[in-house]
Order: C-alpha cells, then structure tokens, then sequence
C-alpha cells in the first residue's frame, strides 16, 4: 500500500508542497501546555498574508463580531486560542497546495475544513483531544491533490461518482490501489506530524480492519462520511447509517445526540472564502 501511495511523490518530487514554517510551529504549539493566546497571536503575525486572513475571518458575519475587528491581537480575544490555531493552521495547509486539474479548490477546502469541523465534533463526543482531530480532517483530502497532480483525468472521475457519502474511498481504491488517506500519511511522515496521525491516516479507510483499533482513524473516516452528506445535503446520521453500519455499532455512539451536535455546529464550511484569498 505505502508504495502505491509514494509513487505520487516519485512523480511529482518537483511540485510537492513543503511544511509552511508557521504552521511548522502552530504545529508544535500544540505539544505546550504553556503557551500563551499572545504567543499565538504574535506566531501568526510574523506572516502578513496569514494575519490578513485571520482578521477577516474574525470579522466575518460567522463570528458575529459585537465591533470591527481592527488588529491581531482584537482577533485572537475574538477568536479564543483553539479557533485562531485551527483556522490559522487551516489558511497555511490550504495556502501551501498548488491549484491542481481534476478538483474544485473551493469545493474542494470548504470538504477539507467540513471534515475538520465533523472531526472536531466527534472528538468532543468520543473524548478524543479535538484540536488534533481538527488538524487530521483538515490533512485528510490533502494526499488526494498530489494524486490530481498525476492523475487529473481519474481523480476527476472518482469525483464524478462519489455520490454516496463514503464512496471515495473505495472508488480509488478501485482506480489506484491506495486512497486519499494513503497518499496523506506519506505527506504527513514527511512534514513530521505525530505518529499517531500518520498512523490513523493509513488507517482511515478501513478502521474496523485494523489492530489494535485507531479511535482516531474511526473518527477520520466518519468526518469525511459527514462532509459528504453536507455536501450533498443528505441526513448526516442516515448516511453514517448507510455507508459505516458496523462502524457505529462498534462504536456504540448516541444518534440523536450526535445529531444535536451536528445541527448544533452549523455551517461548518462558512470561513472556506475567507482562508482562500
């Protein structure tokens, strides 16, 4: 498996994206108890166009600013620390990808920031640590654009078949012999995520298969089921329902819980035009 999922990087050694240095360290914040929402603040103004970015969105109509969002230091009180990392972390990976044929960039970050969103409620609901989970499901996609860069043509048609929520999944397992999530785990093995994540990306497409079980390759492989459905605006627990049964079971989730927080999240794609100019 791993070696059909480094072939893309064989191909397109030239091309490949490189670790953001800010995101690089918002990355090993998240390893210090200690640090500050300032020191945050000030990692984020050391990059003119991140900070940019980070001062619309808190002065998005999301956020509901009470006043005008003026500097950086008034979006991260706007914010809170675990948003202004998120989002902060969201703008640098979404920034650090090329436009690539076969994919909607649009379409395409509102999915990833969706997953990251879903990944975050689940963590919450399965007592995972959701700053990581958000960080995985924003990674999640991400091995997929790389495989766009060398397959434009077939990652175009696995999209213009995953109607059903799930679906990618095994349509590149079909198309390629690895899928998104593979592809994702090299990444993240080289951009020097923790080994849990790298871990759970090789594991997210089938978690029940894997031992020991990866709660948070679980999680993973729920989030994009999520994003799916809202996407497609299907009943997100009727479609968990459909594509990962056996997942749910094993899980023994609360349905109706789950969905209060989902209803509960909201647009959850809402900050996707805001990170991407």
């Amino acid at each position: 498996m791993s070696a059909l999922a480094e072939q893309f990087f064989t191909k397109n050694h030239k091309a490949l994206p490189t670790m953001p240095e800010v995101a690089s360290r918002l990355l090993k914040s998240f390893d210090d108890e200690n640090i500050s929402l300032a020191a945050i603040a000030e990692l984020v103004g050391k990059d003119s166009t991140l900070a940019a970015k980070v001062l619309r969105l808190a002065n998005s109509a999301h956020y509901s600013p009470s006043h005008n969002v003026a500097t950086l230091e008034d979006a991260a009180h706007a914010l809170g620390m675990d948003k202004l990392r998120n989002l902060s972390l969201a703008a640098c990976i979404s920034g650090a990808f090329p436009l690539v044929s076969g994919l909607d960039r649009a379409l395409f970050w509102r999915h990833g920031i969706m997953t990251a969103g879903y990944a975050r409620v689940l963590s919450r609901v399965l007592q995972l640590d959701a700053d990581t989970a958000y960080l995985a499901g924003l990674m999640l996609r991400t091995g997929q654009l790389l495989m766009a860069m060398s397959e434009p043509a077939l990652v175009a048609d696995v999209e213009a078949h995953a109607a059903e929520p799930g679906s990618r999944f095994s349509l590149e397992m079909y198309r390629f012999g690895c899928t998104h999530a593979d592809v994702t785990a090299v990444l993240a093995q080289r951009w020097h995520f923790p080994d849990k994540m790298v871990e759970a990306f090789k594991d997210a497409n089938t978690p029940l298969e894997i031992k020991p079980f990866s709660l948070m390759a679980a999680v993973l492989h729920l989030a994009e089921v999520l994003a799916d459905a809202a996407e497609h605006h299907d009943d997100p627990v009727q479609a968990m329902q459909v594509a990962v049964p056996e997942l749910l079971a094993h899980l023994h989730l609360d349905l109706d819980f789950l969905r209060s927080k989902i209803e509960a999240a909201g647009d959850l794609g809402a900050d996707v035009d805001s990170l991407l100019h």
